[in-house]
C-alpha cells in the first residue's frame, strides 16, 4: 500500500509538472522574461511551502529532526531544482513547448547513465534496449525527419538537454537526500535552495518593484503551485517509497500532458510522426517498467 501511495504521488507530481510549459509560454507572450518567470515561481513556492509547514507541523518537536548539517545538504541539493527551471524554461522560450518536453524526457536515459557512472548500477539488457528505443523514438517526437525541424533553434535543443540532465540529477537527489525529514520540510528546504540559486544567477529583483507589471504574480501562482509546491512535495513523499527507477518511469506522464496542452491550448503544430514518437516513448517506458517488475 505504501508503494502504491508513493507511486500515485509521483504520478500526480509529474502530471503537474507537465502543464508548466504552456503557462511559461503564456507568460513570455505577456512580456515577462526568464528571470521573472523562474524567480516568481521559486519565490512564491518557497513561501507557500514554509507556510504549509508552519500550519500543519509548526508545533512539532524539532528534536526529531536531524542535525543542521543535513539541512545544508538539502538546501544545496535544491540547486538541481532551480537549474531545471532555468534550463527548461529557456528551452521553452526558444523551441515549441511540445519539443521542449520531449527533450526534457531524455532524463530517462541520462538518469540511467548517471546511476551507472556514479553508483555503478549497470542497466540490464532489456533496460539498455529500451533506452535505445526511447532515443530512436525521440527523433520522431521532435520532428527530426521533417522539413520544419531545420527551423528549430539548436540553442533551444542544447538547453533542453541540459534541463534533462538537471532533472535526472534532481530525481536521483530526491531519492537519496533528506529522507529522514517530513516531506513538506524537505521540499521547503529544497525550494529555498532553488530560490537562492535563481536569485543569485538571474537576479530578478524587479519582482519587488511595485511600479512594474504585477501580472507576473498571476502566472507565478500557477507555476509555483504546479511546478514548485506540488511536484517536490509529492516527489519527496513518493520517491523513497517507489525507488529511483520506478519513480523515473512514472515521471513520464508529464510528456503526454505537456504535448496535449501545447497542441490544444497553445495551438502548436504537432505532426502525426511526432504523436507516434510520443506514444512510442511512453510504450517503451512502460515496457521497461514491466520487465523490471517481472524480473524482481
Amino acid at each position: 500500500m505504501d508503494k502504491f501511495k508513493g507511486a500515485l504521488a509521483v504520478f500526480i507530481g509529474a502530471a503537474s509538472f507537465g502543464i508548466l510549459s504552456t503557462f511559461v509560454k503564456k507568460a513570455y507572450a505577456a512580456g515577462f522574461d526568464l528571470g521573472e518567470v523562474t524567480g516568481v515561481q521559486a519565490l512564491l513556492g518557497m513561501l507557500f511551502l514554509w507556510l504549509l509547514h508552519f500550519i500543519i507541523g509548526g508545533n512539532k518537536d524539532k528534536t526529531q529532526y536531524p542535525q543542521l548539517s543535513k539541512k545544508w545538504k538539502i538546501l544545496v541539493s535544491g540547486i538541481s531544482t532551480g537549474a531545471v527551471s532555468i534550463l527548461y524554461y529557456k528551452s521553452v522560450e526558444l523551441v515549441p513547448a511540445s519539443i521542449a518536453i520531449v527533450l526534457l524526457m531524455q532524463f530517462i536515459w541520462i538518469s540511467a547513465l548517471i546511476n551507472y557512472i556514479v553508483f555503478k548500477q549497470k542497466p540490464t539488457k532489456w533496460e539498455s534496449i529500451g533506452i535505445i528505443c526511447i532515443l530512436a523514438s525521440t527523433f520522431l517526437a521532435t520532428g527530426a525527419f521533417e522539413d520544419s525541424f531545420s527551423s528549430i533553434s539548436p540553442l533551444g535543443i542544447m538547453f533542453g538537454m541540459l534541463a534533462a540532465t538537471a532533472y535526472a540529477i534532481f530525481i536521483i537527489v530526491n531519492g537519496k537526500v533528506g529522507n529522514d525529514y517530513p516531506p513538506v520540510v524537505k521540499s521547503a528546504l529544497m525550494v529555498t535552495g532553488a530560490c537562492i540559486f535563481i536569485f543569485i544567477t538571474l537576479q530578478p529583483f524587479s519582482l519587488f518593484d511595485i511600479n512594474n507589471d504585477l501580472g507576473i504574480y498571476k502566472y507565478g501562482l500557477i507555476l509555483s503551485l504546479f511546478g514548485t509546491v506540488l511536484p517536490p512535495f509529492l516527489f519527496a513523499y513518493g520517491m523513497p517509497k517507489t525507488g529511483v527507477s520506478l519513480g523515473s518511469i512514472l515521471s513520464a506522464v508529464e510528456l503526454p500532458v505537456a504535448v496535449c496542452l501545447s497542441f490544444f491550448v497553445l495551438h502548436e503544430p504537432v505532426s502525426i510522426l511526432q504523436w507516434v514518437g510520443v506514444l512510442l516513448i511512453l510504450f517503451f517506458v512502460v515496457l521497461i517498467n514491466s520487465i523490471k517488475k517481472n524480473s524482481n
